[in-house]
């Protein structure tokens, strides 16, 4: 099963996924996506791991995702990804530029494929104003046309708002 789960910043939409995973009754592989570049991302990093059961296994991959996801989904299994606008970015600004068209088809190849249960987590950036800048307006592009697939290859969509779930595709939570 795919589940996304999708929200703006401070949304609920993590602690959501982790509590759909726990909920899950199965062994949980933590797919962690950012990287610390700063102080300020450093603590948000800290906060999930604090938050998370210790009996979760955690892999860091901020890149080969689909790749990643090939070798830990498994049956009886549930993979939580969080977050993919931060896999994105870190896709937008590598210094390979094609890398990122790659990253994504591999992932929507890859994804209807596997076994057991995944889940999704990512920002909504289509929301706001339009961003003046081209990496942002890029950014805000590529979040939007991956959601769409995602959707599309997903069994439960959830837009999360004040820490409320709003399934839009799929069965109720």
């Amino acid at each position: 099963m795919i589940e996304l789960i999708l929200g703006g910043a401070r949304s609920g939409k993590s602690r959501l996924a982790e509590h759909l995973a726990l909920q899950s009754g199965l062994p949980v592989t933590y797919v962690a996506t950012a990287q610390a570049g700063d102080g300020e991302m450093s603590t948000r990093i800290l906060q999930h791991r604090e938050r998370r059961p210790e009996h979760w296994g955690l892999v860091e991959e901020p890149l080969a995702l689909a790749e990643v996801l090939e070798r830990l989904a498994a049956p009886q299994h549930c993979v939580l990804v969080d977050c993919l606008t931060l896999w994105v970015t870190n896709l937008l600004i590598h210094e390979d530029g094609w890398r990122l068209r790659g990253e994504i088809d591999a992932l929507l190849e890859t994804l209807p494929q596997l076994p057991g249960r995944i889940i999704l987590v990512s920002n909504e950036t289509g929301l706001g104003v339009v961003p003046m800048g081209e990496l942002s307006r890029r950014y805000v592009d590529e979040a939007g046309w991956l959601h769409q697939s995602l959707a599309e290859v997903s069994e439960r969509v959830v837009f999360t708002v004040a820490g409320l779930p709003m399934v839009l595709k799929g069965e109720a939570l």
